[in-house]
C-alpha cells in the first residue's frame, strides 16, 4: 500500500524497506487459501528449520485454540490477509500482507468500529519500546517522518495514508506464533487510534504485516533472504513462501533488478520494491511511449513499485492515456463503452463498458503486457477488465479497464497491484536485489508443494 507514513522501530537484523498508498479498493469477501512455507533463518530465533503450513478456509474463533493450527484462513478482501497468533498466551490476529509497507502493526484499542484487536495487557511477553532505545532512534532513517516520544517516554509512531486514513500508537515487541514456531522480540506498532476512510473493510483485519525492504519489516526482522507468493486467478487461493522456493519443476523465472538510489529524494521510496518499467504492449505491439516517461525524475517521482497491498495497477497520466486509447481502439467493435463522464471507478478508472447480464463470457480481449527490464508480465482474459460489484445499468453490468490513472489519485508513481499478479509466481529476492516472475498455474503450484488449494 502507498502511504506517507511516520513510523519508528528497530531490531538487529538484515535491512530492506518502502512507503505506502492505502489500498482504496474493495473486493467481495472471498476466502483465500494460503500455503506458508517457512525456512527459518530467524535473526530473532535459533537454528534454521523448514515449516510447511497449508492454510485453508477454517475460521478460528478468538480464544478457541492456544495458537494457530496448521490450517488457517486467508482472505482476499481489500488486500491479502493471513491469520496467526501473537503474545503469551497467544491471541488470534489477522494481518494484511503488504509489500508496500515496513512497520507491521495491530489494532490495540477495541471499539465498535474495530472489534477485533490485540490486547497487550493480556500478554505477559509484551514489551514497550522506550524512545531512547536504539530501535526507536537508529531504525527510522527511511521513514518520511521520524518517530516521536510520547508523554511516557515511549517510542511513538503515526501512519498517514493517501486516502486520509491514519493510525498512531507506540512501538512494542512480542512473541509471534506461526505454526509450531515461536518468534520472540518481533517489533510492531500497537495502534490505539485509528481513523479509516473505509472502516467497514479495515475492521475485518487486526492489522498489517509490513513486507518491504525496511529493516523493521516482518521479512527483514526474521532474516529471510527471499520470499515468494502466487495467487490463483480462479478461486483466489494462493501460496506464500518465506525462504528458498527451489522451483525446479517450474518454468524458469525471468528476473528484473530492483532499482536503488543512495541519495534521498522527496518522492522516491528507497525501501519499496522498485523496478524499471520500460514499456507497455497491447496485443504484443509496443505502444509509442518514450522510455524516459517511465524513469523517475530528479525528485524521485515516477518510480515503479510492486505492491501487494494495492489491488489494481496504476500508471502516470501520459502512459495511462496511451494505454486507454489503444485498448479503446482494439475493443470498439466488440464492447459498448459506458458513456457517463461522472462515473470513474475507484476515482481513477474511467474506461468502462456495458456488458449484458445475459452474456456469461466476455469477448476475446486484447492482452496488455507490462515490459520490465529483463522480464514481462502479461495481463489477459478477465483480468484485463474488472466487473464493478453491484453496479448495474438497466440489464447491463459494468466492467472497467483494470488499470487506473495515478494522476487522478494524486500519486506520483506507477504501482503494480495484486490483481495483475494472479497466476504469476512472484519471487522477492532480497539477497540479490531482484524480483523474479513466471506465468504459472497457482493451483498446480500448491499441489507441487503437497497442498490442494
Amino acid at each position: 500500500m502507498f502511504h506517507s507514513i511516520m513510523e519508528s522501530t528497530s531490531i538487529p537484523c538484515t535491512s530492506y524497506t518502502n512507503p505506502y498508498l492505502k489500498s482504496l479498493f474493495l473486493l467481495s469477501h472471498t476466502v483465500l487459501t494460503l500455503l506458508l512455507i517457512m525456512e527459518s533463518q530467524h535473526c530473532l530465533s535459533s537454528s534454521p528449520k523448514m515449516l510447511i503450513l497449508p492454510l485453508k478456509t477454517q475460521v478460528i474463533p478468538s480464544g478457541s485454540v492456544p495458537r494457530s493450527p496448521n490450517k488457517l484462513p486467508f482472505h482476499h478482501n481489500v488486500s491479502l490477509i493471513v491469520s496467526l497468533t501473537v503474545g503469551t498466551p497467544p491471541q488470534n490476529v489477522s494481518m494484511v500482507i503488504d509489500t508496500g509497507s515496513e512497520l507491521s502493526w495491530l489494532h490495540c484499542n477495541k471499539t465498535l468500529s474495530y472489534p477485533t484487536t490485540f490486547d497487550p495487557t493480556r500478554s505477559t511477553s509484551y514489551q514497550t519500546i522506550p524512545c531512547s532505545s536504539p530501535t526507536c532512534t537508529n531504525r527510522t532513517q527511511d521513514f518520511p517522518i521520524p518517530a516521536s516520544c510520547d508523554s511516557n517516554n515511549l517510542c511513538h509512531a503515526t501512519l498517514s495514508y493517501a486516502d486520509a486514513s491514519s493510525s498512531d500508537g507506540n512501538l512494542a515487541s512480542d512473541v509471534i506464533h506461526i505454526g509450531s514456531s515461536d518468534i520472540s522480540g518481533l517489533v510492531f506498532g500497537c495502534m490505539d487510534s485509528v481513523f479509516s476512510s473505509n472502516s467497514d473493510e479495515d475492521s475485518k483485519s487486526t492489522g498489517l504485516m509490513g513486507m518491504n525492504r525496511g529493516s523493521l519489516s516482518f521479512v527483514s526482522q526474521l532474516g529471510f533472504p527471499k520470499f515468494s507468493y502466487c495467487i490463483s486467478g480462479t478461486d483466489f487461493s494462493g501460496l506464500l513462501l518465506l525462504g528458498e522456493s527451489n522451483l525446479t519443476w517450474s518454468v524458469p523465472l525471468n528476473y528484473t533488478p530492483l532499482i536503488q538510489i543512495s541519495t534521498p529524494l522527496p518522492y522516491f521510496d528507497r525501501v519499496a520494491y522498485t523496478v524499471q518499467l520500460e514499456g507497455i504492449k497491447v496485443l504484443d505491439k509496443l505502444l509509442p511511449i518514450p522510455k524516459s516517461t517511465f524513469e523517475p525524475d530528479h525528485t524521485g517521482a515516477g518510480q515503479t513499485m510492486v505492491d501487494s497491498g494495492t489491488q489494481f495497477t496504476f500508471l502516470l497520466g501520459p502512459v495511462y492515456n496511451a494505454l486507454r486509447s489503444a485498448f479503446l481502439n482494439q475493443t470498439s467493435s466488440v464492447l459498448r463503452v459506458l458513456e457517463d463522464p461522472d462515473f470513474v471507478f475507484q476515482g481513477a478508472m474511467d474506461l468502462c463498458y456495458l456488458v449484458p447480464l445475459s452474456q456469461r463470457v466476455l469477448p476475446l480481449l486484447p492482452t496488455v503486457t507490462l515490459v520490465f527490464r529483463g522480464a514481462e508480465m502479461t495481463v489477459s482474459g478477465d483480468r484485463v477488465l474488472y466487473r464493478v460489484p453491484g453496479e448495474l445499468r438497466g440489464n447491463d453490468s459494468v466492467h472497467c479497464l483494470s488499470f487506473g490513472n495515478s494522476d487522478l489519485l494524486g500519486v506520483e508513481a506507477y504501482v503494480i497491484g495484486h490483481h495483475h499478479q494472479q497466476n504469476v509466481w512472484m519471487e522477492f529476492d532480497l539477497e540479490k536485489s531482484r524480483i523474479g516472475l513466471a506465468q504459472v498455474r497457482c493451483d498446480l503450484a500448491g499441489q507441487r508443494f503437497g497442498v490442494a488449494l
